[in-house]
């Protein structure tokens, strides 16, 4: 069963997320864990930047609808078809959350050296208010936070099966990153769904 952990004091960046604990059971994050490795085409994941390539400290694929394209730090990312058992993880994350989705970007953290720096997912293309819902299966990682005008920091865990649900003020007031963490041996795979506005 899921369980939602208490509500926190109004100056609370917690107060714009909803942490669901065991969405999925242990076993079952297990499974999808091993099946999204074995069965994702994990790519090289090199970048370019003002002619300079570079490597991406973890790596990624992008899974969206027919039309639907997304780009962050000016990289737009290749476009891949659901799968799926892609497929059914979002249904369930739509029911739970009452949103619709119609992407999902796939990141697998190898170990406690991938990481993913500051940055908040406030691209256009995701529209003024975006609500997004972020899964995690395998080792347990650090979800830290910074408020983009105090510089107020904060982190907490996110274990195998927790869903995340981060609202519109989480993206508009605070920053967020999962640090590196060289103490973890063991990989990640975290789901991050959005739903992207189509260009007119």
């Amino acid at each position: 069963m899921s369980v939602k952990r208490p509500v926190f004091p109004p100056f609370s960046p917690l107060n714009d997320l909803e942490i669901i604990d065991d969405f999925y059971s242990s076993a079952e994050s297990q499974s999808l864990y091993q099946q999204l490795l074995t069965e994702n085409a994990w790519p090289d994941n090199h970048y370019s930047v003002a002619g300079r390539t570079f490597a991406l400290p973890r790596q990624q694929t992008w899974h969206a609808d027919p039309g639907i394209r997304y780009s962050y730090s000016n990289n737009l990312l290749q476009t891949r078809d659901w799968t799926p058992l892609l497929l059914a993880i979002r249904k369930r994350v739509e029911l739970r959350t009452g949103s619709r989705f119609n992407s999902v970007l796939v990141n697998l953290y190898r170990c406690g050296q991938d990481y993913v720096g500051w940055h908040a997912d406030d691209e256009p293309e995701l529209g003024p208010a975006p609500v997004i819902a972020s899964l995690t299966l395998g080792a347990s990682r650090t979800f830290a936070w910074q408020h983009r005008d105090s510089h107020e920091e904060g982190q907490m865990p996110l274990h195998s099966g927790t869903l995340l649900v981060m609202r519109a003020g989480f993206q508009h007031h605070w920053f967020h990153s999962v640090p590196r963490d060289p103490g973890i041996t063991e990989g990640r795979i975290n789901l991050t769904f959005r739903k992207v506005i189509p260009k007119e």
